[in-house]
């Protein structure tokens, strides 16, 4: 049965993870893969996180089943996080929040709920996006389309032809939004340009998505919650799709969860049990062990408040490279305008070069990215920018 069957090229990310892997010179540089990485280069434990693993470790008595919905105090405090404390679905019991294998869990979740709802519904994502997100909505056999977003002369937000698009959508179609931290582009709207846009959403009647990778790495925990809340205060059905990977740094623990806002308690209670049905037949029953120290951190006022300064520490830090860079680039005699990467957000954005300039960065100086140049900010440190720069103003 399987004999028919053909090797599967690798995602580019993994292929250029390989690549450098393989690679023996003592100068390489990956900016491709997508984790926070510290001025030596690892992707640290956070303090938070090592204190509430040790509680977790010494109070948890059991191995069994946790249910569907997942850790009861993580899917209250991910709420209350997402839609803030005195959110009115929440006040309405309006949203459900189960438990998922990450954010990409929560990303199949909510398409397979989508595709359940609507059969026919027709997906919207930006133009780029998160490469994944093409991934998880077709295979969950849903039509995906693209608006719109990111013009790549002046790496700047098309918000004018996006809105002409969000114009014409309408009842069954679902509009996928990044709340913030723009993956692949680091581009997001203003915070007016959100209001603008959930009212359209509102007037429209588009189902909004969204996904909420980076809360925290824009402008802070609460603004980066910004466009969930807008939605949540003027549409009647929204779905969420959070992640707790970069934020508490559990990358490998996959945590994640979907929230599900309806236009009433019952209707909410409904799908909450439609969610259930599709993640039985999926994974089943979810794990404890990252969503528990999730929800240790976030009921302890102490962690709480040290989780918090360790987020404002990387994305300071993050956006602190942004500015050396702009800075260094300009000192090398780079004529090449870069100033956007100042203006940009979270870790992630596109170079503007070449794929022919991007390749001889990988096969002359190991300095290894995808072809598209999205790079990642966070993997610049004291100890390779300068050879970076270098590298760069031999190829342009």
């Amino acid at each position: 049965m399987l004999d028919h069957l053909e090797a599967v090229l690798p995602d580019p990310i993994l292929g250029i993870i390989a690549a450098h892997a393989a690679d023996s010179n003592p100068r390489k540089i990956d900016l491709g893969i997508g984790v926070y990485r510290d001025e030596h280069g690892n992707t640290p434990i956070l303090q938070c996180v090592l204190e509430a693993e040790r509680i977790l470790d010494s109070t948890q008595t059991s191995k069994s089943y946790l249910g569907p919905r997942g850790v009861p105090g993580f899917n209250s405090a991910m709420q209350e996080l997402i839609f803030g404390s005195a959110g009115a679905v929440r006040e309405h019991n309006r949203v459900r929040t189960v438990q998922t294998p990450g954010g990409t869990g929560a990303l199949r979740v909510g398409a397979d709920l989508i595709k359940a709802a609507s059969p026919d519904a027709r997906v919207w994502a930006s133009d780029p996006t998160w490469a994944n997100h093409n991934a998880i909505f077709t295979a969950a056999g849903l039509t995906l389309e693209s608006y719109p977003y990111f013009d790549r002369q002046n790496s700047s937000l098309r918000y004018d032809d996006m809105m002409s698009t969000l114009q014409e959508r309408g009842p069954g179609d679902v509009v996928l939004f990044h709340a913030c931290c723009h993956n692949p582009c680091g581009v997001s709207p203003e915070p007016g340009q959100w209001e603008t846009i959930a009212d359209i959403a509102a007037e429209r009647g588009f189902l909004p998505m969204v996904d909420v990778a980076y809360q925290g790495f824009e402008r802070g925990i609460e603004e980066d919650a910004l466009a969930v809340r807008l939605f949540a205060e003027k549409c009647p059905e929204l779905i969420v799709a959070s992640s707790c990977s970069k934020n508490f740094a559990v990358y490998r623990e996959r945590v994640g969860a979907i929230s599900v806002v309806c236009a009433n308690d019952q209707k909410a209670a409904d799908v909450e049990t439609v969610i259930h049905s599709l993640t039985r037949k999926n994974y089943s029953m979810p794990p404890t062990h990252g969503t528990g120290i999730v929800d240790i951190i976030l009921h302890s006022a102490e962690l709480r408040a040290l989780w918090l300064d360790e987020v404002t520490a990387m994305r300071e830090r993050i956006n602190g490279l942004r500015q050396e860079l702009v800075e260094r680039i300009v000192a090398a005699g780079i004529e090449q305008d870069f100033s956007f990467l100042q203006r940009q957000t979270g870790m992630f954005s596109f170079l503007g070069l070449s794929v022919e300039q991007v390749r001889r960065l990988r096969e002359q100086y190991s300095i290894y990215t995808v072809d598209s140049a999205r790079v990642n900010i966070a993997s610049f440190n004291d100890s390779n920018i300068d050879y970076f720069i270098e590298s760069l103003k031999a190829v342009l």
